[in-house]
């Protein structure tokens, strides 16, 4: 017999002591998950307001070159409508001379969100998912 063990006393973890170990680590994935969650889907807005961006520039040099936005995002044009993405599809609307619109609308796990930006250079949170908050604001919410 070794000098840490008593007689009839076995080695191990209690029943009670493994479940107060499952219950702390069910209450921390509890609050973690939710908190990873919302990380993930604030990376995933960049995929939106990136290309966004970008098109703000293109039809600005597409606008200085032809004075007028009407024809712009077309292919083989200096602004071509921004590719789709994982999560976002994009679409080019109220194009006349001097207005148009770009708008990014979540698709999949995005499904709900929707960024706008227009000639006045105006970015506007349009639509979020249920429980978010920011919608109609006038710049893009994150």
């Amino acid at each position: 017999m070794t000098a840490n063990t008593r007689p009839g006393r076995s080695q191990g973890f209690t029943l009670i002591e493994v479940m107060i170990t499952v219950a702390i680590i069910g209450i921390l994935a509890a609050v973690a998950i939710p908190s990873y969650n919302d990380y993930v889907i604030r990376g995933r807005i960049v995929d939106a307001i990136g290309p966004l961006a970008d098109m703000r520039v293109k039809m600005e040099q597409y606008f200085q070159d032809h004075r007028s936005y009407e024809g712009a995002c077309n292919e083989n044009t200096v602004a071509p409508e921004p590719a789709e993405t994982d999560y976002f599809k994009f679409e080019c609307s109220d194009l006349a001379a001097t207005t148009y619109t770009v708008t990014a609308t979540g698709k999949g796990t995005m499904n709900g969100f929707v960024y706008t930006l227009n000639q006045a250079n105006v970015r506007a949170t349009t639509g979020v998912k249920t429980g978010w908050s920011g919608a109609g604001k006038s710049c893009w919410v994150l």
